[in-house]
């Protein structure tokens, strides 16, 4: 038993408990990924997050959706300005349900958080695709609006808020 890893994770009603060897754990994380459970488990983590974070911001006077975003920068540590705009993707992509991101949509996001907004949106972007943290479907014509995090981006994401 000195072998095995061990994870347990309980977000709210779900509860999940694995022991095993770490290949075990890993493969049996990725079903976990597949069938959508982990997105459940991250959005109760996000509105607990959001919730806890909403009473200090709601002072500042920022709308719903810049309060959720600015909470999330905030207790992700997210101080890095590209590692925002990843999150800025992100949170617009999962939470919001945008399909086209252009640079004013990615823009008025920061605004809505009393974030200071990112100074040339296209040189972020471009960075991020060349370091493989987004990409943009193939039918989509290589155009940054439609980039989307890669696998890599999120468990970028993922370590930033874990560090």
């Amino acid at each position: 038993m000195e072998d095995d890893t061990r994870l347990t994770i309980n977000v709210g009603d779900i509860e999940i408990d694995m022991i095993g060897g770490q290949s075990e754990i890993e493969e049996r994380l990725t079903r976990i990924k597949e069938d959508g459970q982990w997105n459940i488990l991250l959005e109760h983590i996000k509105n607990a997050v959001g919730n806890s974070a909403a009473s200090s911001i709601a002072a500042e006077g920022l709308c719903e959706r810049g309060r959720i975003f600015r909470a999330m920068i905030e207790n992700c540590n997210l101080d890095r300005k590209p590692d925002q705009v990843l999150a800025s993707i992100h949170y617009l992509r999962s939470s919001e349900g945008v399909d086209d991101c252009p640079p004013r949509v990615i823009e008025k996001i920061f605004e809505d958080a009393g974030l200071e907004r990112p100074g040339n949106l296209s040189l972020y972007l471009n960075r991020l695709r060349e370091r493989g943290l987004l990409e943009i479907p193939a039918n989509k014509g290589d155009k940054n609006r439609y980039a989307i995090l890669s696998y890599e981006g999120r468990a970028h994401l993922e370590s930033r808020s874990h560090s």
